[in-house]
């Protein structure tokens, strides 16, 4: 019998706790990052039910794990259980990270730092005019970091007034940006000032079909389309918008990016963004 990478028979743990995480593909991304970097790492999917939540962290706790991804439904729940959090997770109100930092667990929000990273492969988020399609998770935690980014306006477009509105506040409470809510109960014309339009909703997801109810004319060759759904990966929102000639980018930038961040955190490695994003396309 020959030794395990590093001369050590134990792994550093880390994964996801969620219901449902028989579809979460973050598992083979970490795991590809962690062999072709060598890191002496292992990531779980853990099928954690809500009662069992608290019970799940106290085991991480126990067992020393490195940290782990929170998804639906637990990313509101869970900081009961944590120890602290950090900045964005403070003013989103979520966690989907969680790192064990000296023994304490800290919850911090990936979520739309793995957009941000990807928005700025394309331009700057600072100074840009942003129309948001929709205001619920994903969408509070892409406004909060495009604005501590340096974003300068936010259109928040939501159906639900109340959601909406929320979002609004917090953004103009909470980080230096302005935001303005706009209520969607018709067709939506992008105003001339946007420099970016982003859908966060699950309209054009496989399975749930449809454009989105905005004026597609009013978008222009110089703003950036960006869409955070992955499957699949040109949706007829990028499709209609790519005809008039803009930029767009899907929803796989933002996912591989999370894992990249959160891997930073729990290992200390940056690692190859392009690693994670093969495998995450030949598993889609």
């Amino acid at each position: 019998m020959t030794m395990d990478i590093g001369g050590s028979f134990r792994h550093e743990l880390t994964g996801c706790f969620s219901q449902g995480s028989d579809s979460n593909p973050t598992v083979v991304m970490a795991e590809a990052a962690y062999q072709a970097h060598g890191l002496h790492f292992r990531y779980i999917n853990c099928e954690v039910e809500p009662e069992f939540l608290e019970a799940a962290v106290e085991g991480a706790r126990a067992m020393n794990w490195k940290g782990f991804n929170c998804s639906i439904p637990h990313k509101t729940e869970v900081i009961k259980f944590l120890d602290g959090l950090g900045e964005s997770a403070t003013v989103i109100g979520a966690v989907n990270c969680v790192v064990n930092r000296g023994g304490k667990l800290i919850g911090e929000n990936t979520d739309g730092k793995g957009f941000v990273k990807a928005f700025e492969e394309v331009k700057s988020a600072s100074g840009q005019v942003i129309v948001l399609l929709g205001a619920g998770g994903a969408a509070r935690a892409i406004a909060v970091e495009m604005a501590l980014a340096g974003a300068k306006k936010i259109y928040i477009v939501n159906r639900s007034a109340d959601r909406g509105q929320a979002l609004t506040d917090l953004i103009n409470e909470k980080t230096k940006a302005t935001a303005e809510f706009v209520k969607w109960d018709k067709t939506f014309a992008i105003p001339t000032e946007a420099t970016a339009v982003i859908n966060s909703t699950s309209i054009g997801m496989a399975g749930v079909g449809a454009l989105q109810d905005i004026d597609y004319d009013s978008i222009t060759e110089s703003m950036l389309v960006a869409d955070v759904i992955i499957n699949p990966p040109s949706t007829p929102f990028l499709e209609e918008a790519a005809k008039r000639g803009t930029k767009t980018f899907n929803g796989h930038g933002m996912v591989v990016y999370q894992a990249v961040v959160g891997i930073k955190y729990w290992t200390g490695e940056d690692v190859d963004p392009e690693i994670l994003r093969a495998q995450l396309v030949a598993v889609l």
